[in-house]
C-alpha cells in the first residue's frame, strides 16, 4: 500500500518513497517468522554497525558517486548548506550535512511555543483515554520508553501526551532543543537496532522502546523555561545508526559541549546528531502542560490520506512533515502542583 504524509507549508498529500523498503518488509516478515536466531543477528548493534558502513562508506556510497546526482536525487537545497556542494561527496557527508539553521528554519518568538526537534514526519497521542489522540501501547511501551527502574520519570509523565518524530535518510540529522530549560536527567538505555520504517513498527516490534536511546529530562519551569512542565527527549538509534553523538551548541555549530544533568538548554539548538541514516525522536510532556498545533493534530484524520500506520494500527494516523525548530505546540503556562522533581 502506499504511505502518503501531509506536507505541512502546502497541505498537499505526498507519497514516501521508502529507502530499502523490500529489504525491510522481507527482513520483518519471512526472517523474522523463518528465523528468529538470524533475526536477532540482523537487528544487533554489530550488524547494523557494518551495513551502515557499506551503506554510507563503502560500496555501496561509492557506486551511488559514480551514477547519481545525489543532492538532486534526495532533494537537498545546497542554498541551506553550511558546506558547498563539492565538499559533500559521499553519502555520510550528505547525511551529516550542518545547515542555516539560523536563516532557512526561523523559530517563533512566543516564550511558550514548543518547536519540533527534527526536519521528520511527525505523530501525535495521548496516554489518557478521553483523549482523542489516545493510542495505547501502539508505537511503544511505555514502561520499557523510560526504563522499568525510572520510577519517578514514569510517575511524572503518567496520562501525558507525546510527538514521535521520524526522519527519513535524505533528511537533515541534528536534532534540536525544542524547550528551553535545566536537564535533571540524563541517561542511554541499550537495545537492539530495528528499522523505524513504518513497516516495521506495525510488525509490532515496537523498535521506539526496544532499540538502543538516549533519555534526556528537562524541567521547562525554572527561570528562562518554556513553563511547560517535565519534558522528555527520547532519541532512538535505528537499523544502520552508528551513534547518537552529543554536541549542544549555544550559538550555530560552535563550541559544542556533551549535554549533561544540571545544564541549562536553550531552545532550538543544535543537542545531538544521529550518525548515519534514519531514525526517530519522542517527546514526551506531562498531563495537560501542552496543547498540540491545532494543523498537526487535524492532520492525523486527514480523510484522502492513505498511512500504513493507519492500516497497522486501525485508527487514523496520517504524519505531517515538520521542519526542525517550527511551531508544534504551546505550553499551558501554569505550574503543575504535583510537580515530581
Amino acid at each position: 500500500m502506499q504511505h502518503h504524509y501531509i506536507e505541512r507549508d502546502t497541505r498537499k498529500i505526498k507519497t514516501e518513497q521508502f529507502y530499502g523498503d523490500q529489504a525491510v518488509q522481507f527482513l520483518y516478515s519471512r526472517i523474522r517468522e523463518q528465523s528468529s536466531w538470524l533475526f536477532r543477528r540482523l537487528t544487533s548493534a554489530r550488524i547494523s554497525s557494518v551495513l551502515g558502513h557499506m551503506n554510507y562508506d563503502g560500496i555501496l556510497s561509492r557506486r551511488m558517486n559514480n551514477y547519481l546526482d545525489i543532492h538532486q536525487q534526495l532533494n537537498i537545497d545546497p542554498r541551506e548548506c553550511l558546506d558547498v556542494p563539492g565538499n559533500l561527496n559521499s553519502l555520510r557527508s550528505i547525511f551529516e550535512r550542518k545547515i542555516r539553521y539560523w536563516e532557512c528554519r526561523p523559530m517563533p518568538n512566543d516564550p511558550c511555543a514548543i518547536v519540533s526537534p527534527a526536519d521528520s514526519r511527525m505523530l501525535l497521542g495521548s496516554f489518557q483515554e478521553e483523549s482523542g489522540l489516545f493510542i495505547k501501547d501502539k508505537f511503544f511501551d511505555y514502561e520499557e520508553m523510560f526504563g522499568a527502574d525510572k520510577r519517578t520519570w514514569l510517575a511524572a509523565f503518567r496520562k501525558g501526551d507525546f510527538a514521535a518524530f521520524r526522519l527519513t535518510p535524505e533528511k537533515y540529522h541534528f536534532n534540536h532543543t525544542p524547550v528551553a530549560g535545566k536537564i535533571l536527567d540524563f541517561y542511554q538505555i541499550p537495545g537492539t537496532y530495528h528499522a523505524c520504517n513504518p513497516h516495521a513498527v506495525v510488525s509490532t516490534v515496537t523498535p521506539y522502546s526496544k532499540n538502543k536511546r538516549v533519555v534526556t529530562i528537562i524541567d521547562t519551569d525554572v527561570e528562562g523555561g518554556t513553563k511547560a512542565g517535565l519534558v522528555a527527549m527520547i532519541e532512538v538509534v535505528a537499523l544502520m545508526i552508528g551513534d547518537i553523538v552529543q554536541c549542544y551548541s549555544e550559538k550555530k555549530y560552535d563550541n559544542p559541549v556533551s549535554v549533561g544533568t544540571g545544564i541549562f538548554v536553550k531552545k532550538g539548538m543544535p543537542k545531538s546528531l544521529f550518525r548515519p541514516g534514519s531514525s526517530t525522536v519522542v517527546l514526551i510532556f506531562q498531563k495537560d502542560r501542552v496543547r498540540f498545533a491545532d494543523d498537526i493534530a487535524a492532520n492525523m484524520f486527514y480523510p484522502d490520506a492513505e498511512s500504513i500506520f493507519s492500516h497497522g494500527f486501525g485508527k487514523s494516523l496520517v504524519e505531517t512533515e515538520v521542519k526542525v525548530r517550527s511551531y508544534i505546540a504551546s505550553s499551558c503556562n501554569h505550574m503543575d502542583t504535583n510537580k515530581i522533581i
